[in-house]
């Protein structure tokens, strides 16, 4: 999809920017209340937009969505994603020229709103995140946060392969993915961890596909599927209900003949979990070493992070991280799964430093 400013004319460009004005910094000293009373029109309602429109609306905002005529008329899944959460929706021509901010969002991802999503950017990022200290770089061609949509199999091969191919060569690299013939042709190109947030749930296929190859991976915990597994999470006692689903997948895994040397767990902090819910598995995260296994978790820049400190920019949420990998560490947890790999480094050597005798 064409940018839609740069389809414009220079002078239709002039016209549109002569009705607009930077705003100051300080004018979001108060949060969002400069933008209270303000029409808010977001282009396209995909997994970024619709998660962006709600965490607005939660936050006291005028959202409504702009599509294309044909989106609206074939009700589309951008149309179903912004009209079945009680959105306004409608056509650029209806909305745009009455709003007083018009948000247009790129391709979807968890933190970088597809900073990374071309294949140059990507190849280099992973090595820069790999040079600042990351013993292993996680790759995905779809997006599993909060209210994303399923991609299908040709097209989430087709973001990742050409990358797979360049840098499995170069660094050792985690595959993130649901579905197992991703698993097999990401591990036919080298791949040497596979990632699955579903908790090999998702696809009846990937633990025989982990079996035959032999290849370690992760067990993640996750209440529901990324559509909507943060719609009203509920547990009797979240650490004694994640406990035993991992009991009861290893068994399973074991019955199998999958070997107990090639499983990381991985309790899933903000996959079908509030806050509460988050807190407690991260206070608690030593309880799942008795199971016997490498724990793994991704705590970097997750919405419990801005639930506590108000803070909605998950770029902003760095301290969050740190605080909570340097606490993760001190209870034992083998692998932190981050975005910000220098500034975790550097916050793990002071922490180190200060308790060294």
């Amino acid at each position: 999809m064409a940018n839609y400013f740069n389809t414009l004319s220079l002078g239709q460009k002039l016209e549109q920017l002569s009705k607009c004005r930077f705003m100051e910094t300080s004018e979001f000293h108060g949060g969002v209340n400069a933008l209270k009373g303000k029409k808010i029109v977001i282009i396209g309602c995909g997994a970024q937009g619709l998660n962006q429109g709600l965490n607005m609306r939660d936050s006291g905002l005028d959202i409504s969505y702009a599509l294309r005529d044909e989106a609206i008329k074939t009700q589309r899944q951008s149309f179903k994603n912004a009209s079945s959460n009680g959105f306004v929706v409608g056509n650029y021509n209806d909305l745009i020229p009455t709003a007083d901010l018009v948000l247009n969002l790129t391709p979807d991802s968890f933190s970088d709103g597809g900073k990374f999503n071309k294949k140059d950017k990507a190849i280099q990022q992973a090595i820069n995140l790999f040079n600042s200290g990351a013993n292993l770089i996680d790759i995905g061609g779809e997006s599993t946060r909060p209210g994303s949509k399923p991609v299908n199999e040709k097209l989430e091969w087709s973001r990742i392969n050409k990358i797979l191919k360049l840098l499995s060569k170069k660094i050792p690299i985690s595959l993130d993915t649901r579905k197992s013939n991703i698993m097999k042709k990401g591990i036919q190109l080298g791949v040497k961890l596979i990632n699955d947030v579903s908790g090999l749930e998702y696809d009846p296929e990937t633990a025989n596909v982990l079996k035959l190859n032999n290849t370690p991976f992760v067990l993640q915990h996750s209440q529901g599927r990324p559509e909507d597994m943060q719609n009203n999470p509920s547990y009797k006692n979240e650490l004694l209900d994640i406990y035993d689903f991992f009991e009861k997948k290893l068994k399973f895994l074991r019955s199998i003949g999958i070997n107990h040397n090639k499983i990381i767990i991985d309790p899933g902090i903000g996959f079908g979990k509030n806050l509460k819910h988050n807190m407690n598995l991260i206070k608690n995260i030593s309880i799942f070493h008795s199971l016997g296994f490498p724990i793994l978790v991704g705590n970097s820049r997750k919405r419990f992070i801005k639930d506590i400190s108000k803070n909605n920019d998950s770029k902003l949420r760095i301290g969050g991280t740190v605080a909570s990998s340097i606490y993760m560490m001190t209870q034992g947890v083998q692998i932190l799964r981050v975005h910000d790999v220098n500034e975790i480094m550097q916050g793990i050597k002071v922490y180190k430093e200060i308790i060294k005798n």
